[in-house]
């Protein structure tokens, strides 16, 4: 599973469109990583479990691949906590199954069947 936009596993991408760059990576992966070696730290990428397009359609920002052109500027092995309106998903030193279960788990119910179906032919998890 991957957060579009705000990302394998639970990377983070969020310096391109498609194969047009709008931003730069900035720091966060310093405060992820930082978080982590911190005394107590923990590091949180919060996002909403879905956008709308321009056409007005609704998308998850939870998917199971990234778009052709996406850059990962969070390791997966940085990303702590992700938060979306239906909950926290704890990925830290998790295996790619119970990653995956998890983000599923916060993305928004109208998503959850299709992302565990692309989940489970993808070899993710188990059916």
């Amino acid at each position: 599973m991957t957060l579009k936009k705000k990302t394998d596993s639970s990377r983070k991408n969020n310096i391109r469109i498609g194969f047009f760059q709008y931003s730069a990576t900035g720091g966060q992966s310093d405060f992820a990583r930082g978080a982590a070696l911190s005394k107590g730290g923990k590091s949180f990428l919060c996002l909403p479990s879905t956008v709308e397009t321009k056409e007005g359609k609704r998308k998850s920002t939870i998917t199971s691949v990234l778009p052709p052109g996406a850059v990962v500027t969070t390791q997966r092995s940085d990303v702590m906590y992700i938060v979306t309106e239906y909950g926290i998903a704890d990925l830290y030193l998790k295996s790619i199954p119970d990653r995956v279960k998890a983000l599923i788990a916060v993305a928004h119910p109208d998503f959850r069947d299709e992302l565990k179906k692309q989940a489970i032919e993808a070899g993710l998890i188990r059916g």
